[in-house]
This record gives C-alpha cells, structure tokens and sequence, in this order.
C-alpha cells in the first residue's frame, strides 16, 4: 500500500465493512466485474445485496432495513464497485415487503413504534435512489408490496419471466406509500397506476415488461434439458378468446390447466438471469463513472422528486393506522391459514362502519378470516 492510498478516508457510516456475513438477513459480496469475454477484471467489482429470508419470501425486519441501508452507503462509497446488484435469496421471491409477522406482534398497535420504523424504510428507499453506483434489482422471484417498491427504486430491473409483480395495500390494511404511488405514475402512467396500488391485481413479468416496470426479462423453467417462456401466462397471442389484449395476462380455463401441467415438469434455473445481469454490470464498465453518476441523479429526478415531497407525510399516516385497518389486516394476514385466508371479511368491516362502528378490539375480531362453516 502506497502513502496515497493508505492516507484515503473511510466514509462509511460504520468502519470495518459494512456487513458481517449473514449480519441480520442481509448479505454483503463484492464479486468481481467480468469482461465481455467472460473474465474476471482485476481489481474492479460488483456489490451484491441479498435479502436473505427465504423462509419468510425475503421479507424485511427493521434489522434486515438498517443492514440495507448500511450495504447501499458501502457500496456507493467504494471505490472499486462498478455497479450493485439488488436481490433476494432463492428462487421464489425477490421481497414480499415488509415482514407481517413483525408488523402483527410488535407494531400493529403501536404507532410511535411504526413511526420510527418508517423513518429507516424511508431511509432504506432514499439509499438506493441516492446510491453513486447504478443499481440493478436481480428479480429472482415474485416482488410485491414493499418488496416491489424497493424494487422500483433501483435503476434498473432484469426479472425471471416466472416473477409476479404488484401491490398488496388496501388488501391487507395499508396504503402503497413506500414508494408505489410516487414511482407507479412516473414510470407506467395514472390509470394502470390505478388498477396496481388501488386493485392491489398482480401481474406477471411478462406485463412488466410491456408496461415498463424491467429493462428485461428471461426464461427460467426448464423442460427436458430447454428454457422456455413462462407457460402460464399469454406470450404467443396478443389477444385472448374476449378478444382484450392479452400478452402478459393469465391464462384461464383449459390452457391454464396446460400450463400447470407444464410447470409440473420443469425446473426453475435461474443462470439466463445470472447472465443477463452480469452482461448489464460489463455494459457498465464500458462507461465514464463520474457521467454514469451524473447520469443517474438526473434520470432519478421524478422518482425523488416525488418520493422527497410525501415520504414523511406518508410515514405520519402509516403510523397512524397501525391503530385502524393495518392493525386489523396485518394480524389478519399473519394469523389467516390456507383455509381460513388471509383477508378480513371486508363487507363485514364497510357495514360495521356505515352504521358508525368505532374501531375497537370487538369489530376487529368480527372481521377476522375464518373457516367456512
């Protein structure tokens, strides 16, 4: 090490690395940037950030969205990182938001609690969207609700065509706040904004792609030793037998049944998108990082624009109803079975408070989900 270098400041938030191995749900690795001919590239990488909760579809705790939040400002702060990767651990989820089971036992109830959790979500968000390197969100699985909007958040997102996408909010007793209904109209336009934060319908990578939300997408089920497109949705045909536009859109009736016999035979393997991504980081290399950055902040405008304007308004009201409908729909989700479900009874609820029902313990116990009788 040379006087120059070994003068350099450390401007990390904590010294010594931003992670330990597998600190909190969240792993940091540095892997080195590949050439166009496959090689390794001496002295340059790429920061990999996984969540890692499989068990709970990469979910995030408030440990796991410090651990994020420390990554991003590492990654952003070293020298020798090309570009970061954003992902989640297997092949099912990339995130599925916030953790319900935290959110139902500690902060459901609680909104001073909330109140500061939201304010390291929001610091998660602004993380990414304030990152010197360009972020690539390596969509490995379904990303949906908070897991969708950390999503939008990066710059760039490559996804396995078998990924489903959208909102959960009003399904489950919150509002898309965390980002959805600031990045949602820059990025796809008010109506389909509308049908995603408002209907809380998910959508496959397919219609992601046509609407926008990924740079790209690949095969990731295989059958008999071949790739090929995801087997449940339309991408063949641009209009179904109603003749509305289609490609995208979920198969029903007979070829829906197809498609889950297809989906039997095959293996999910994610190496297309592997690929994929790492071809996106050796594309980066091939650039000026000073005009890369300068490119980012200024291509990020909308989104922060809009993201600055509500993010504490937003926390303020998200805190709040942690004593109203979050309190209700986050416990129903965690304490709903497969049989049971996981939505409360939302006639139940709209009856209840037509008729000017406080919200007490009692009506969230009537609209709880039960077994049918």
């Amino acid at each position: 090490m040379n006087a120059e270098t070994a003068a350099l400041k450390d401007h990390d938030l904590v010294s010594g690395g931003p992670l330990q191995a597998g600190r909190q749900g969240v792993l940091f690795e540095k892997r080195p940037v590949k050439a166009s001919d496959g090689s390794e590239i001496p002295g340059l990488f790429n920061a990999w950030i996984t969540l890692d909760n499989p068990a709970q579809f990469n979910s995030y705790t408030t440990d796991m969205v410090k651990s994020v939040i420390l990554a991003f400002r590492a990654a952003s702060n070293a020298r020798d990182v090309n570009a970061v990767v954003f992902t989640g651990t297997g092949d099912r989820a990339f995130c599925t938001g916030g953790n319900t089971k935290e959110y139902a036992e500690y902060y459901a109830g609680n909104p001073q609690e909330y109140r500061q959790y939201m304010r390291l979500f929001n610091d998660m968000v602004s993380a990414i969207l304030g990152c010197d390197k360009p972020v690539i969100a390596r969509v490995n699985g379904m990303r949906v609700g908070g897991g969708q909007e950390i999503g939008m958040a990066c710059d760039f997102s490559i996804a396995q065509d078998l990924a489903r996408f959208g909102q959960a909010g009003p399904k489950h007793g919150s509002a898309a706040i965390g980002g959805a209904t600031d990045f949602l109209p820059v990025m796809i336009g008010c109506e389909q904004s509308m049908v995603s934060a408002v209907l809380c319908e998910p959508f496959s990578a397919h219609k992601a792609y046509r609407l926008g939300i990924v740079a790209d997408i690949v095969p990731a089920l295989k059958i008999d030793g071949r790739f090929v497109a995801n087997p449940m949705v339309w991408t063949d045909r641009m209009f179904d037998e109603w003749g509305r536009f289609a490609h995208g859109e979920p198969k029903t009736g007979e070829a829906a049944a197809e498609g889950k016999a297809l989906m039997g035979r095959g293996q999910i393997d994610l190496s297309r998108l592997d690929e994929r991504v790492e071809q996106l980081c050796t594309q980066l290399v091939h650039t000026f990082p000073d005009c890369v950055t300068k490119s980012l902040e200024e291509l990020r405008k909308p989104k922060l624009e809009a993201w600055n304007q509500n993010k504490e308004n937003s926390r303020a009201w998200l805190a709040l109803n942690m004593m109203t409908e979050a309190r209700t729909g986050f416990r129903a989700f965690n304490e709903g079975t497969k049989e049971t479900g996981r939505e409360i009874d939302f006639v139940a609820l709209r009856q209840a408070l037509a008729q000017g029902t406080p919200w007490t313990d009692e009506l969230t116990e009537s609209v709880m989900p039960r077994a049918k009788a």
